[in-house]
């Protein structure tokens, strides 16, 4: 009997959890969930015969190695920082390991290591990154396929409350890991626009948006997403003038998020001492210069921010609780800990509604022997169930999990280190993907 291990059962657990249940049913598989909370773990598990929770902690390196040489494949969904961890323990037993985060750089450099060991470490196995690699790839082979080159690459990922959500003045609800929304942008990005490389820094990434408009859902806002350029070289896309990736949110997002970075809110590496024990107002207020005393705390951020005392910006900043008089509490150490906390209380999705997942390629192509340009706009959308698996849990959770059914069954023989990039792992993903309805819909036109 094979045995399937995966790591972790928060917010996009769910859909990958039943899905390996079910192969289990049919397989004959049995699946182990082991999560530090353990009550979350039993709930995905629901009592299947195939499957069991466990109580994990992944600093118990005994229980770790325990759990990871039982296993036949390996699915890590703990957040990034334990990724190299995760990799070296399943390299050290020859397991394979799935992961939906973004790639280590340091588990980029096992590569050698797991094709020694003949193990498969697949990463960026998730909606964005995974899907939109994987769908990515399959457009530029067509392209390719039929004379053409890429000229112009432009793509967007979203996870967002569907637009008839509308529970809070952030239009946004919180239906994966807070940390990751607080902490958005941290890197800076880097992209390249016609020609001309351009960087942000963390600090300048929001003031950078545009428009973009979805055809059947409405108008968004879009800011650089990390390094666009690195997917220039993973692509082979060397002809490209225009290359970005973005992120979609609804409008006004980026304008109140620039005053939160530049308060330095998003900080997840100081610890503050007696942090539960504060205010929220004392909390905000650590972050003034004493220059700024004096007056009313919401006017002296207004002032150190430069925005209105009376605008929207100051509104939200208001409705999200840094203002407050109640204690923070819980087990808070750093800022980022607050915010968190702030996030997963204030933005809930609500009873009943649904969230939303876009993914959007935009591709420009020449074609030189018919002397022809052709644009190319690919759109996934998926909408989660109400009071059910989100379509962000769907989209993180099934490439991951065909991908381990490929594993498990023979049919993915890849060694080394990966992402979705490779014709045997991304034709064989999207065409089960389509089968759970989760197909990019794609127009063309000629360009003059």
């Amino acid at each position: 009997m094979k045995k399937v291990l995966i790591l972790g059962a928060g917010q996009s657990s769910p859909y990958l959890i039943s899905y390996m249940l079910k192969e289990a049913e049919k397989q004959n598989w049995f699946v182990t969930v082991a999560d530090y909370n353990y009550a979350a773990a039993c709930e995905k598990v629901n009592n299947h015969p195939k499957g069991q929770a466990v109580q994990f902690d992944v600093n118990d390196e005994k229980l770790r190695n325990t759990l990871i040489k039982k296993s036949d494949v390996v699915l890590n969904l703990l957040a990034p920082s334990f990724q190299y961890l995760i990799a070296l323990d399943c390299l050290h037993h020859s397991k394979p390991v799935i992961s939906a985060s973004y790639e280590d750089e340091r588990v980029g450099d096992l590569n050698k290591d797991a094709q020694r060991k003949g193990i498969l470490i697949l990463n960026e196995m998730g909606l964005d990154p995974g899907i939109d690699h994987m769908s990515a790839m399959a457009l530029i082979q067509k392209i390719r396929d039929n004379g053409g080159y890429v000229t112009s690459f432009v793509s967007y990922g979203s996870g967002v409350p569907a637009p008839d959500v509308k529970s809070n003045p952030f239009d946004y609800c919180i239906t994966w890991n807070a940390r990751n929304v607080v902490m958005a942008g941290e890197s800076g990005a880097i992209y390249m626009e016609e020609g001309k490389i351009k960087m942000l820094p963390y600090n300048q990434l929001f003031q950078r948006t545009w428009s973009v408009d979805v055809d059947g859902i409405g108008t968004f806002e879009a800011y650089p997403n990390r390094d666009s350029m690195v997917y220039q070289e993973l692509f082979k896309l060397s002809k490209v003038k225009t290359m970005v990736r973005g992120t979609l949110r609804y409008p006004g997002w980026s304008e109140t998020w620039l005053q939160i970075v530049k308060l330095g809110l998003p900080n997840e590496h100081l610890k503050v001492p007696g942090l539960s024990e504060m205010t929220y107002r004392q909390y905000t207020q650590m972050f003034l210069p004493l220059s700024a005393n004096g007056g009313k705390l919401e006017a002296r951020i207004a002032n150190f921010l430069k925005i209105s005392p009376t605008g929207v910006i100051m509104d939200k900043l208001k409705w999200l609780g840094l203002f407050d008089d109640s204690v923070i509490g819980g087990n808070v150490k750093t800022s980022v800990d607050v915010m968190q906390k702030l996030l997963n209380e204030r933005m809930p999705l609500p009873a009943g509604k649904s969230d939303m997942v876009m993914l959007i390629h935009q591709l420009e192509a020449e074609y030189p022997k018919e002397n022809k340009r052709e644009k190319y706009v690919s759109t996934l959308i998926d909408y989660g169930k109400p009071n059910g698996i989100t379509a962000i849990a769907k989209t993180v959770g099934a490439p991951a999990g065909i991908a381990a059914k490929l594993i498990l069954t023979g049919e993915l023989l890849l060694t080394g280190t990966h992402i979705p990039t490779h014709p045997a792992i991304y034709t064989k993903v999207l065409a089960e993907l389509e089968e759970l309805n989760l197909k990019f819909v794609e127009k063309v036109e000629v360009l003059e």
